[in-house]
């Protein structure tokens, strides 16, 4: 470690977070700076975020704020941080998704390493054999509702490690830069389009939603999908049951976003046979 630095970080680290960056592509932030810019001056960019990371003193800029048309009427928020944020954060990321993947369950399939939206399809497909009714539920405005303060519990609960928790602190307050300019503050949520954020969600998740139904509901499999999931039940009343359940939030979950917000899961019943037809656009 470099005794004139705070923190030990590792140059290969950042290296390897760069060129997972580039091969993911993606739009300039709000510096306007693409990724093929960002390398016409490499080892100077590469080496102002180690230096920056490892004293402490690096700062997130802002996020672009972009918004996306839904197919349903609306605009989901995504926010693009710059190329170098982006480098940042993944540097981040290589450190604290090692510690919390291993606790995640097997039935989680969004955003993880090894794992697609082919594969939720395929354990739903299998266990509609076995199940005749199905609970769909989306979570309205995942990325932009999950409370900081608990979510930085959950990350402290897994990392001591004082720089992961500072800059993962930092990110999260980083402000919206919108089209004509205006920043807006942040309060809670992660922006969607981060890179450290999917990973955040799913702890986020995991002990909101995914820890409540193995304790609460062992006997309904479930596979969840980000902010989409479909949970197994055998009559219409054990699934009309888990609705009012869901819908009401769970104290024992540490949920307390969805006990702020009762209406935050929105579950539709349908027949189960039915529903795997649309089970691909649902994931």
């Amino acid at each position: 470690m470099d005794k004139t630095k705070s923190y030990e970080i590792s140059r290969h680290t950042v290296w390897e977070a760069y060129k997972l960056v580039r091969a993911n592509k993606g739009a300039a932030g709000v510096d306007g700076q693409s990724i093929q810019k960002f390398e016409e001056n490499l080892k100077d960019n590469l080496y102002k975020i180690w230096n920056r990371m490892s004293s402490g003193s690096y700062i997130p800029p802002a996020v672009k704020a972009v918004e996306i048309p839904k197919k349903n009427g609306g605009v989901r928020m995504l926010g693009i941080p710059t190329v170098a944020d982006r480098i940042a954060q993944m540097t981040v990321k290589l450190t604290f998704e090692p510690l919390v993947e291993p606790i995640f369950h097997s039935d989680s399939y969004g955003y993880r390493p090894g794992k697609s939206a082919i594969d939720a399809v395929r354990v739903t497909r299998t266990r509609c054999w076995r199940y005749d009714w199905v609970l769909e539920f989306d979570i309205k405005g995942l990325f932009d509702n999950i409370d900081h303060e608990l979510l930085m519990k959950a990350v402290k609960k897994h990392t001591d490690c004082p720089w992961v928790i500072l800059y993962i602190e930092r990110w999260l307050t980083a402000p919206f830069q919108m089209k004509n300019g205006d920043k807006v503050e942040r309060r809670s949520g992660t922006p969607q389009g981060g890179v450290i954020s999917p990973v955040l969600a799913n702890l986020f998740m995991h002990y909101t939603f995914d820890q409540w139904m193995v304790k609460e509901h062992p006997n309904n499999p479930w596979a969840r999908y980000a902010d989409d999931a479909v949970i197994h039940c055998r009559t219409q009343k054990d699934a009309e049951r888990l609705e009012n359940d869901s819908g009401n939030g769970s104290n024992n979950a540490n949920s307390n976003c969805i006990q702020r917000k009762p209406r935050l899961f929105t579950a539709k019943i349908r027949i189960e046979r039915e529903i795997i037809l649309r089970l691909s656009s649902i994931f």
